[in-house]
């Protein structure tokens, strides 16, 4: 639609204004360029749908022509980089004034003909604006702090940079945070200074000089001038903007957010950066407010807050429904706050724990949510398709007249205006695309946000104080429950604030909300009542509800694991008590996958502990990510989703990373006071379970560590110097605290140092050159059975290998074969008078099982290796398979071996997940006995008693034939 009155305006304002233009090419151009289809159609559509830009084209044909002949992207970096280089720190304000009013009617000329012409992407636009707004104040700011140090107000660290260290800065929020400014936005900032960083002479103070310093800046950017104005500029996003001044310390906006900050602050605080000022500072401030922000624990809570918000915005505004004529495209039903919303919701849950979520961009954070699992492509695409072409609508109507506006014209023929502009031919087809984007984003908010209907139940009695019915007892009792009201006396005890976790009326709504779904997901378990005593203890031990409940409420397939676990795993149960937190980590796409690889695991655990601040948070980050794998590993033992094998590899591979990331962390700690030796570091030897890569959820582990002098023997280079073997057994020390040290988020690991040289008796940390003589002089031999399983994990990788290449060496030494036999049978006849199995499931003590096996694969390498090193193994299987490659055992014997090798492992770590050393078959479940069945993959739980007899009396047999017999025949010593 073609508004002729106004193109005939802008034609005629065009014409005077070439007669005033004195350059000879660029009065060509003015003239030539109306004369062209495709310049008449640009000038049209500006000179018909915007006043504005008319009259600032017509002030300004210079920038049209640059735009033109040298595209937009060449002639923004000229203007930018002339704000940069050329504005002058010093001078009148006046000069300043006008020179950054001139630059913004520039940049929206040149803006906007980028976006009417397609010469730019939506991105490139926004992006442009908000790339000019940081320029503006940056140059706003350098020039009043240069006058502030020439009145001698303050002291600039550097007068020629007057940014630079300054101590004041300015937090860019919302769009310009985000980099999204929109073409007449306002700006929201905040402004923040140091007061142990600026140096302030003013008897009036730095409190009150920095204010008047921010309103200096206001003016400058707002005050309309015969040149216009830079920004409206808003400073009420800053904490509690009735109460506190326009500029406020960094330190008292942290005790603010740390103590009394919002949900609402938490998302906003998602885009903000540092535009302005003491960037350095900035980006210190906001590292320092990541625990705000970004919440350890995934935080459902919050969602519902931030919807609140969203009802108030609608009631306040009036758009609770979705129109065409008056609607306001950001607000309103479906618009750009609802993708926004969508957006920051999903990154305040998911983004403390996946730092790839926390972008401030609306669009790049529906991509990253897509690739982190937390989002389908066809949403992201769908309300990115949408965001955009609000964003062009939003665009359009701020441009007729300059004004901040995101609503739609009331009228039938204003609607017209504005689809002509968008490029429609008639406001119809323009009002169903706008429809159709809108009822799109109200559809996938509403999926997110509104989803809010309780469960039905058919118990009377929940969220009630009355006494259950009759029919309440039965449905109880049918569910499973021995004694229904003994259930709902529970409840009610749970409802009336009886712990922590429900005192609050809102927890106790939440709770109420689910707990139908949670006592059938209990009365499903194999036995109701001990599921429901784990869940009273579990609700016990929680410090706060309402996270959990909420999380439940959001999601509830949760609340069928918990019941499982409950039911099932009293183990993992435990670990729910002590951390309810673990329940964060099933939410994550990929945790019923299976586990992670080691570099995998180790490129995670590297990621997660490049956001630490300090040595706290590298203990914290370490200690919640082990967590939260083996957490994850021991559900997937609980279902049976990997093998023994798999899930022993898993726990060895999380210990591993750990180790192999927190070792170079306790490194750079020790050395700030104790600095470094010149030479290599120290390695960490796995030992044990771990140095077999067969850990179970209960494993601890065992550790061997060796050090090499250096070769000048000289002391560390710190401040408090050590002499080589003190500096190692000390950082030894302070490593295996690191692992072992309770802090908030528990014990990483408890740690085993006895197989070290001389036991406990010795150094924590010892030469490998003594280790070495040690070993082939002193060594008891079951200290070189335990070298069989010992493999490098962590430290310098040049010693590692010369560890590896003494081990080989030792082990594969001659030893004297009645010596060896005689200590390998008498050491398990010790360990079988002192440590006997009390029941038939003692896997790893009963004769033929795991220490059998385990004896058995150690005496073969010590025995043999000397001739068959292929042969030597950390894992007892591997051992067998060569041994019988290399004809010291037979197939059959190897197959056996290895077979209950594995039996017994399946056994052993689903037993140490739900009953540890209690299991009694006469009293398990049967949900106990079908897990082990699964396990095992056998039919029935008489095969697997059946097989657990039948193979350890095999492998019994074996181990006669190898050991006990033969000993049996030796001549007494």
């Amino acid at each position: 639609m073609r508004n002729a009155e106004r193109v005939a305006l802008g034609q005629k304002l065009w014409a005077e204004e070439i007669g005033c233009l004195e350059d000879p090419d660029l009065k060509h151009f003015a003239e030539t360029l109306p004369s062209s289809e495709s310049g008449q159609a640009l000038l049209d559509a500006v000179f018909s749908n915007s006043p504005f830009l008319t009259h600032a084209l017509t002030s300004d044909i210079g920038t049209l022509y640059s735009v033109l002949k040298f595209g937009p992207t060449k002639v923004l970096g000229e203007l930018l980089e002339g704000l940069k280089q050329d504005l002058p720190v010093s001078g009148p304000i006046t000069n300043v004034s006008e020179t950054l009013r001139l630059a913004k009617r520039r940049i929206a000329i040149l803006t906007a003909i980028a976006d009417l012409a397609e010469l730019w992407s939506d991105t490139e636009v926004v992006e442009a604006l908000s790339d000019f707004a940081d320029a503006a104040l940056s140059a706003a700011v350098r020039y009043l702090l240069h006058a502030a140090h020439d009145r001698g107000e303050l002291v600039l660290p550097h007068p020629d940079a007057p940014e630079k260290d300054c101590g004041y800065v300015i937090l860019a929020m919302g769009k310009l945070g985000a980099g999204e400014l929109n073409y007449s936005s306002d700006i929201d900032l905040i402004v923040l200074f140091d007061r142990e960083k600026v140096d302030y002479h003013h008897h009036r103070g730095p409190q009150e000089g920095y204010v008047r310093l921010t309103r200096d800046l206001v003016r400058l950017l707002q005050d309309r001038t015969k040149d216009g104005y830079v920004f409206r500029t808003d400073l009420r996003l800053r904490p509690d903007p009735s109460a506190t001044p326009l500029a406020i310390s960094t330190q008292a906006a942290m005790v603010y957010y740390e103590s009394l900050g919002k949900n609402w602050e938490r998302a906003a605080m998602i885009k903000a950066r540092p535009c302005a000022g003491d960037l350095a500072l900035g980006e210190s401030f906001l590292r320092e407010l990541h625990p705000f922000i970004w919440r350890k624990h995934l935080d459902f809570a919050a969602i519902q807050e931030i919807h609140s918000i969203k009802r108030q915005i609608n009631a306040h505004k009036g758009s609770d429904a979705i129109a065409v004529l008056g609607h306001n495209v950001k607000l309103g039903r479906g618009g750009i706050r609802e993708i926004e919303f969508f957006a920051q919701t999903q990154q305040m849950i998911w983004g403390g724990r996946d730092i790839r979520l926390r972008n401030a961009k609306t669009v790049k954070t529906l991509r990253d949510l897509v690739e982190t699992g937390h989002l389908e492509q066809a949403a992201a695409d769908q309300l990115t398709n949408a965001y955009w072409f609000l964003r062009r609508v939003e665009h359009r109507l701020q441009m007729v007249d300059d004004q901040q506006t995101q609503s739609l014209p009331d009228s039938d023929e204003g609607l017209a205006e504005i689809g002509a502009f968008m490029g429609y031919d008639d406001s119809k087809a323009f009002g169903e695309a706008l429809l159709e984007k809108l009822r799109c984003v109200e559809n996938r908010y509403a999926e997110l946000f509104e989803d809010d209907t309780a469960p039905e139940s058919d118990i009377s009695f929940i969220a009630t104080d009355s006494d259950p019915s009759e029919q309440d007892l039965k449905i109880l009792e049918g569910y499973g429950f021995s004694d229904g009201t003994k259930v709902v006396h529970l409840i009610h005890s749970w409802q009336s604030g009886r712990y922590r976790a429900t005192r609050s009326t809102r927890a106790q709504r939440i709770l109420g909300e689910i707990l139908p779904s949670l006592l059938k997901a209990l009365g499903e378990t194999a036995q109701p009542d001990f599921a429901l005593a784990k869940f009273d203890s579990f609700l016990a031990g929680l410090p706060a509800g309402v996270q959990l409940f909420s999380m439940l409420h959001a999601n509830p397939t949760l609340l069928d694991l918990i019941a499982e676990i409950m039911g099932g795993a009293p183990v993992l149960a435990d670990q729910l008590s002590r951390n309810s937190g673990l329940l964060d980590c099933v939410l994550t796409p990929g945790f019923f996958d299976p586990v992670l690889g080691r570099e995998e695991l180790e490129a995670d655990l590297t990621s997660v502990l490049n956001q630490a601040r300090d040595f706290q948070d590298v203990l914290d980050f370490s200690r919640r990510w082990a967590n939260d794998q083996r957490f994850q590993i021991g559900v997937h033992i609980l279902r049976h989703t990997g093998d023994a094998q798999e899930t022993g590899e898993s726990l060895s591979n999380v210990a591993d990373a750990v180790l192999r990331r927190l070792y170079p962390r306790v490194l750079e700690e020790f050395s700030l006071r104790h600095g470094r030796l010149n030479g290599p570091d120290m390695v960490v030897i796995a030992m044990g379970r771990l140095g077999a890569r067969e850990m179970t959820v209960s494993s601890d582990l065992d550790l061997l560590c060796l050090y090499d002098p250096p070769p000048d023997g000289k002391d560390s280079d710190g401040d408090r110097p050590l002499d080589p073997g003190v500096y190692h057994v000390r950082f030894t020390q302070r490593l295996i605290n690191a692992l072992t040290a309770p802090t908030g988020e528990g014990r990483l690991y408890e740690v085993d140092m006895r197989l070290r040289p001389s036991g406990t008796a010795g150094p924590v940390a010892t030469t490998l050159a003594g280790f070495v003589k040690y070993q082939e002089s002193s060594a008891w031999t079951w200290e070189q059975m335990a070298l069989t399983r010992a493999r490098v994990i962590a430290g310098d990788p040049d010693l590692g290998a010369r560890f590896e290449t003494a081990k080989r060496l030792i082990l594969c030494q001659r030893r004297d074969p009645e010596k060896l036999l005689r200590d390998v049978a008498e050491m398990r006849a010790r360990i079988d008078r002192e440590r006997p199995a009390k029941t038939l499931w003692d896997t790893k003590h009963r004769r033929g099982g795991l220490v059998d096996v385990e004896f058995l694969a150690q005496y073969l390498q010590l025995k043999h290796a000397a001739e068959s090193p292929d042969i030597l193994s950390p894992s007892s299987c591997e051992s067998f398979a060569e041994c019988q490659k290399a004809g010291i055992i037979g197939e059959k014997e190897a197959g056996r071996l290895i077979a209950t090798h594995k039996l017994l492992r399946e056994i052993q770590g689903l037993l140490r997940l739900t009953t540890g050393e209690a299991f009694d078959d006469s009293t398990a479940s049967d949900d106990l006995k079908i897990a082990l069945c699964r396990a095992t993959g056998l039919e029935s739980f008489a095969q697997v008693k059946d097989a657990l007899i039948t193979q350890t009396d095999a492998c019994y047999e074996i181990y006669q034939e190898y050991i006990e017999r033969p000993h049996a025949s030796l001549a007494p010593e």
